[in-house]
């Protein structure tokens, strides 16, 4: 008999014997199983959110400036102003619908339709309807609207609990990317909790779900949703790019959780009242907390104080560390942004606050929160001149002269300006950048080029000092050490 065919057949023998050939099947029929079974769950959860995700359609007036008129010839000439000038532009975006009080509305985001004249919805269907808004806000970048005419036949989706979101669960992006109708896309959750800075430098997105589903420009406004078919999110935030460098698989989502709390004051009021404290915060790192002489990182720290503020009429500092608000634990600047974001507008609270390492309480009667705007400013251009100052961790300094200043909207030259951090350098890593204000290095008051000389030159080049930072009218804390 032929060996190959004997130690064929020998083979065959032992693997029926010990049964392997049936658990072999039994394997690939479960991973079948649990691959259709996921399958399924997707395919039912887009169908129970995709007919209820509408395209919208603005026409928005925009000022722009001429840039013909930019020509210093028609200038000297002729005299001739660079007067902006009012134009027309379409924009397109996602929408969702919901039902709120047994009424329908379409959620969106505030940017979609940010300075529309004319908004017009449309439906998987073809269906188009004319739409107003009901209320809008900047800070979450939400706006309703409400839909003209029957909207009978519009499905509505069922808005999730963001809280539940772990990070590895699947994700659904349904939108209108590009004006390509109810396009899908399928990811997980990368992050959670993320805060980043808003497309304009005007503000900061909190508690934001980093998704690698894809996103693209239309899809702002369409919802994220889970395996379930439970709207999580709506999609806000493309990140393409970092200092220059291409990414991709990084968007952001706005959580449900916050949307739905103030839901019901949207639709009533056409606009979301906070209460606010008027301070600027932080969340502690271990080398903020050694510097502060505090154990734990837990608790928000005060960066700056506003001026005219509840927090300041009430007495609370820049290094404060606030730790709870009426008996409530505040574990991070998040916790606490949250918890006073949602008190009402007069209400007294008690701050437990810790200071030079004891323990206090301040009580404030909140105030309104003002425009992010109105908070935030308007980031300047980058500063060009430097004194002899020594450089260290990466950090090029100069003075804050008063050119410097106008130019920064500071209200004095106190400190000095960063006009250059060394790409790669410690001091970049930290996130220091150009035209930031240093007023201290670990608490200790810098007014002068020569305070900056005399307190870096004696420190070496590992050291991890904390500087006190102004930055785009804000002061902040940050460590070159972690």
């Amino acid at each position: 008999m032929n060996k190959k065919l004997l130690t064929a057949g020998l083979l065959t023998l032992l693997v029926v014997a010990l049964g392997l050939a049936p658990v072999l099947a039994q394997q690939t029929s479960a991973n079948q199983a649990i691959t259709a079974s996921g399958q399924s769950a997707i395919k039912t959860a887009i169908a129970k959110v995709g007919p209820a995700v509408v395209q919208i359609n603005v026409t928005a007036t925009v000022t722009v400036n001429n840039p013909f008129f930019n020509d210093p010839f028609f200038h000297y000439f002729f005299g001739v102003p660079n007067t902006p000038q009012k134009q027309q532009e379409r924009a397109l975006g996602s929408g969702l619908v919901i039902n709120y009080n047994g009424k329908k509305y379409v959620l969106t985001n505030e940017h979609v339709i940010d300075q529309a004249t004319s908004i017009k919805v449309r439906s998987t269907t073809g269906q188009i309807w004319n739409a107003t808004v009901v209320g809008s806000d900047k800070m979450l970048d939400i706006a309703v609207l409400h839909l003209e005419g029957d909207t009978s036949s519009l499905p509505t989706a069922t808005l999730g609990d963001s809280s539940n979101l772990q990070l590895g669960d699947w994700v659904i992006a349904i939108g209108n990317p590009l004006g390509l109708s109810n396009t899908v896309t399928l990811g997980i959750v990368s992050a959670l909790h993320r805060r980043i800075l808003k497309p304009d430098g005007i503000g900061y997105y909190d508690n934001m779900i980093q998704t690698d589903a894809a996103i693209n420009p239309g899809n702002s406004g369409g919802p994220l949703v889970n395996a379930a078919g439970q709207v999580v999110g709506i999609n806000t935030v493309i990140a393409r790019q970092a200092e220059g460098i291409a990414i991709e698989g990084i968007n952001f989502a706005i959580a449900i959780n916050p949307i739905k709390a103030v839901l019901g004051q949207l639709i009533t009021t056409g606009k979301i009242v906070r209460g606010w404290l008027g301070v600027s915060i932080q969340d502690l790192t271990p080398a903020m907390a050694q510097k502060f002489g505090v154990k734990s990182t837990l608790g928000a720290l005060v960066a700056d104080v506003l001026a005219g503020s509840p927090a300041k009429k009430a007495g609370v500092k820049t290094g404060d560390i606030i730790t709870a608000v009426d008996n409530q634990q505040v574990k991070s600047a998040a916790d606490l942004e949250q918890i006073i974001t949602s008190e009402p507008v007069g209400k007294k609270v008690d701050l437990t606050i810790i200071r030079a390492k004891k323990t206090i309480h301040i009580e404030v009667t909140l105030g309104a929160r003002p425009s992010e705007a109105a908070i935030y400013g308007k980031k300047g251009a980058t500063a060009t001149s430097s004194a002899q100052a020594v450089k260290k961790f990466g950090i090029t300094v100069g003075p804050v002269t008063p050119t410097v200043a106008q130019r920064l909207g500071l209200q004095s030259p106190q400190g000095v300006v960063i006009i250059n951090v060394d790409p790669g350098s410690r001091a970049d890593w930290a996130g220091l950048q150009p035209d930031d204000v240093i007023l201290e290095i670990n608490l200790q008051p810098v007014n002068s080029v020569a305070d900056w000389n005399a307190i870096v030159s004696k420190m070496p080049a590992n050291a991890n000092p904390m500087f006190t930072i102004l930055r785009d009218g804000m002061t902040q804390f940050v460590t070159l050490g972690d």
